[in-house]
């Protein structure tokens, strides 16, 4: 990493060189807000998990970045441990039958996995985009 004015800029000896002005922080932010890393501005999504192949505002590539299923991977991990230790902690404490635990856990794993995985999208998105840098990430006409 290279600190340049306060802003911290990934640098890799290994593998494409990052573009030296696509900042780290700013880029996560935005990925997890739903918006283009590299500018920060244009909507990344243009349905619910369907990502645009270009952005609107700042003409970035975005169809060359590829997350695979590499978001909704973490996500189940992320919902299925939550939900997994609190069902054991009400569990311990108050012992419910079976029925209930399928009633309350059930249905929240399935929210909590949905409610998470456009910002986990969009995060991998701005992961991707940090580490594998292409020379046409711009297209050269509007």
């Amino acid at each position: 990493m290279i600190e340049r004015d306060g802003q911290i800029e990934l640098s890799s000896a290994r593998g494409p060189k990052p573009r030296a002005d696509l900042l780290v922080w700013p880029a996560v932010r935005a990925g997890l807000m739903g918006r283009c890393p590299a500018c920060g501005r244009g909507p990344l999504f243009q349905g619910f998990l369907k990502r645009r192949a270009v952005c609107e505002a700042c003409d970035y590539d975005l169809g060359a970045v590829e997350t695979g299923d590499g978001a909704a991977t973490f996500i189940m991990q992320i919902a299925g441990f939550l939900v997994g230790f609190s069902a054991l902690a009400v569990e311990i404490a108050w012992s419910p039958p079976i029925w209930l635990h399928l009633i309350i856990w059930l249905p929240l794993v399935a929210v909590l996995a949905v409610a998470l995985m456009r910002p986990g999208k969009g995060l991998m998105t701005a992961l991707q985009m940090l580490r594998q840098r292409g020379a046409n990430s711009h297209r050269e006409t509007r």
